[in-house]
């Protein structure tokens, strides 16, 4: 321990014990090496170490008030510095401060900064004449129409879902859905549309000898082979008005004539 402070003194806290026991640790700064050690933090220990090692000029010290104390006892003519640690913590947490009071304008003008510099692609809608002219194509084409008609009237979800005899969630899903992706939707919701890679493989199951296959069964069997449509389109495929084959034997005959009020019935056939 020297008999004079260097002329730039390093003071800072330090942990014995994290929490517990805190002492001061006192550094040339220009060597870069420690000076002297202090069993406590209190500005009387402090003091009387600056006293008894005059010659500081300059004191790097954090701003703990103790410290402040006992400079101004001890160390009057000394210039007083904060050291680079504290002004870079004190800095950021005034920029994390500011930054959170501010935070609804900055988070709208980063935005508005991201749209200026990507633009945006228009959307590319799928040309109407390439789509087939089915019922749920147009309605969904109609749907979107009327809704967005309403919507630039400033029509509110709700009324537009009263005039329009549709649930909100369906008004809000096409106000915020593009027209190509409904397209698509659409036609993925058609049944004949989902089941139509998986129609040989039905008919086959269908014209095996070992019996009649059920519903559930072939649906879980075109599932494993990539179907993802519903169990209930599979059903009503698998039942036997569906399956059955067409009458080539000719037209059939015509149900037999209504008895005329007050006669009797047709005669029943005996077998």
């Amino acid at each position: 321990m020297p008999e004079r402070a260097p002329r730039v003194l390093g003071v800072d806290e330090f942990a014995f014990r994290k929490g517990c026991i805190y002492g001061t640790v006192l550094i040339d700064v220009e060597a870069g090496r420690v000076v002297d050690v202090l069993p406590d933090r209190t500005s009387e220990t402090l003091t009387a170490w600056l006293t008894e090692h005059p010659g500081a000029e300059i004191i790097c010290r954090d701003r703990a008030t103790a410290y402040t104390k006992a400079v101004k006892e001890a160390a009057p003519h000394a210039l007083e510095v904060a050291d680079r640690w504290h002004l870079l913590q004190n800095l950021s947490a005034s920029v994390e401060k500011t930054c959170h009071q501010h935070r609804d304008c900055l988070r709208k003008r980063a935005e508005e900064e991201m749209l200026a510099e990507v633009p945006q692609p228009p959307p590319m809608l799928l040309p109407p004449a390439e789509l087939a002219r089915t019922q749920i194509i147009e309605r969904t084409r109609h749907r979107y129409e009327d809704i967005h008609r309403l919507l630039e009237k400033r029509w509110t979800i709700s009324a537009i879902a009263r005039r329009l005899n549709l649930d909100r969630k369906t008004v809000r899903r096409f106000r915020d859905t593009d027209l190509d992706e409904l397209f698509a939707s659409a036609r993925e919701r058609r049944p004949n549309g989902v089941l139509e890679p998986f129609k040989a493989y039905r008919n086959a199951r269908f014209a095996e000898p070992q019996g009649q296959v059920s519903g559930a069964q072939l649906f879980l069997e075109i599932q494993a082979r990539g179907y993802r449509g519903r169990r209930q389109v599979v059903r009503n495929t698998s039942r036997p008005s569906a399956r059955a084959p067409p009458n080539r034997s000719g037209p059939t005959s015509p149900a037999p004539a209504r008895s005329p009020p007050g006669s009797c019935g047709p005669a029943r056939l005996s077998l």
